[in-house]
């Protein structure tokens, strides 16, 4: 079987899985995992490059760093320093210590071995758990920002690790010197996208949106992104790690929005790939030699792990919430392969060994995806009582009960200024970029983007808005942003300026609430101006 007829046979099993699965409210990741264990089970792929499919695969999670630096600004950093540094820096050490000291003493590991199973272990899965609690809208919750600040730190973390192992296999070097290699490429880095690229990226950006392509936007966003992973390679670090710089670069831009929307499809299609590339190092021989070793593992790390992180943050808030964040944060995460990737090249854990862990953390990762999707439900059982509000909620606009104006032509403004007048929460969207430009120097809440963009409504609150107002002119476009919106929730109210009763007709078959014909209106103004002349 050649290479296309393999890639063709995953996607036709993907796709059949996860529709499958959807009907049954399962994570589509269990679907990707699934495909990749069926393809190594059952299929020839040794013709495949494991190699430079793990590369591809890799920056399914390379998408996903970036789009979460588009939510988290230093600014926002700063506001998550207890979740980060305290949280982040608790878990990963005490983890990494106690699963280091069970694989001495129960498994009679080496030191070395010992070290690099308790530091991968001690990790957890951002793509799973950030993809889930994204999807459902819990990243916006406590519970999901207490989980989101240890995963930041977790990936953060991933670079020290990485260079520890390197440094066991090497005992001859230098740790002064690896310490000091590493914060001198860390300066480079950071100096580098933060000093040089916050400013050349916004310009850069300008100039691209100018020549209103839509496809060259996008291009410019992939180049960002690559380049930012490129650099942090070349230095030792991972690229993800360069991903998420890059997104905090442009997290406070007037184009993050847009760019978030642009990148959704091949973030989702490039995760689905890295799962699918989880599901092939399940070796189904091992996995029938050491079932219950591999059962017991499990149990015992998702349950010594959630422990772990519950005694961590119930010292800091209530349990209800410390619950739910151990809960989402017990499984052994994605990067682990990374860790044991690069220990089974240098010999420092028997193979036989890695083969187990691989398979428990498969199954702590199809877990997850099943125990995250609800983990709300599941902690209800125990607790009834509600937790309380967040005090700093993280999210793209933080806006209830607005109205949404999308455009911000002559109309569009004047829209604003009426809204303003009275005192209305609002938000604008608009692709024009000179437009967003006189809107912010006007104090105007104006986003770049594209209105029909499903992704760009839900981060800008569609689903909470008292109405949307669409102040364009364009049929085409006015069908494409109806669509979208009665796509996300088809009680969203629309209201609609037309030009003539062809327009309505036209469009009658849209869920618009309210059309504003605006010549019938000028008309009777008119009238009724010329008739006060005549009283006059």
């Amino acid at each position: 079987m050649n290479i296309l007829a393999l890639i063709v046979l995953a996607v036709a099993l993907s796709l059949a899985l996860n529709l499958l699965l959807k009907r049954l409210d399962v994570s589509t990741i269990v679907g990707y995992i699934f495909t990749g264990f069926i393809v190594a089970t059952f299929f020839d792929y040794a013709k495949i490059d494991q190699h430079v499919l793990a590369e591809l695969a890799e920056f399914g999670v390379v998408f996903l760093m970036f789009t979460i630096g588009l939510e988290f600004s230093l600014t926002h950093m700063k506001r998550m320093k207890l979740e980060v540094f305290v949280f982040g820096i608790l878990q990963v050490t005490l983890t990494a210590l106690l699963f280091t000291y069970l694989s001495i003493t129960l498994f009679d590991m080496t030191m070395k071995s010992a070290l690099v199973v308790g530091m991968a272990l001690s990790l957890s899965s951002t793509a799973i758990v950030l993809t889930t609690l994204n999807a459902n809208g819990d990243i916006h919750r406590p519970y999901g920002r207490y989980a989101l600040g240890i995963l930041l730190f977790q990936d953060v973390a991933v670079i020290p690790i990485l260079l520890m192992v390197s440094f066991l296999a090497k005992p001859s070097d230098s740790v002064s010197d690896i310490v000091l290699g590493t914060l001198f490429s860390g300066f480079i880095v950071i100096f580098t996208l933060f000093v040089l690229g916050k400013y050349a990226t916004t310009k850069f950006l300008g100039a691209v949106v100018d020549s209103k392509k839509q496809e060259l936007f996008i291009l410019a966003i992939l180049l960002i992104v690559l380049s930012a992973s490129l650099l942090a390679h070349v230095f030792g670090f991972s690229y993800s790690l360069g991903a998420f710089i890059a997104g905090m670069l442009i997290a406070e831009s007037k184009y993050k929005h847009q760019i978030e929307a642009d990148l959704v499809p091949f973030r989702d299609i490039l995760l689905g790939l890295f799962f699918i590339t989880v599901g092939l190092q399940i070796n189904l021989e091992v996995v029938k030699e050491y079932f219950f070793v591999i059962a017991g593992l499990t149990v015992a790390i998702l349950l010594l792990k959630a422990i772990i992180i519950f005694a961590i943050t119930v010292l800091f808030s209530f349990p209800k919430r410390a619950f739910k964040t151990a809960l989402a944060l017990a499984q052994v995460g994605e990067f682990s392969f990374a860790v044991f990737a690069l220990a089974k090249s240098y010999a420092l854990v028997d193979n036989d060994v890695l083969q187990v862990l691989i398979s428990v953390v498969v199954v702590s990762l199809v877990f997850t995806s099943l125990a995250v999707k609800h983990v709300r439900a599941f902690t209800n059982l125990f607790y009834q009582n509600p937790s309380e509000a967040m005090r700093e909620p993280i999210c793209s606009t933080c806006i209830e009960h607005h109205i949404m104006v999308c455009g911000y032509s002559l109309l569009g403004q004047r829209i604003v200024e009426e809204l303003k007048s009275q005192g209305i929460t609002y938000v604008a969207i608009e692709h024009d970029r000179s437009l967003v430009e006189l809107g912010q120097q006007k104090g105007d809440s104006v986003f770049f983007g594209n209105a029909a963009s499903q992704t760009l409504l839900n981060a800008l609150g569609v689903k909470d808005a008292i109405a949307v107002i669409i102040a364009i002119d364009n049929d085409e476009k006015i069908r494409l942003i109806c669509e979208a919106i009665h796509n996300i929730d088809e009680r969203i109210d629309i209201i609609l300026k037309v030009s003539d009763r062809r327009q309505i007709e036209e469009l009658s078959d849209l869920p618009i609430k309210g059309f504003i014909n605006q010549n019938e209106k000028v008309a009777k103004l008119l009238v009724d101006q010329a008739l006060k002349c005549e009283m006059a």
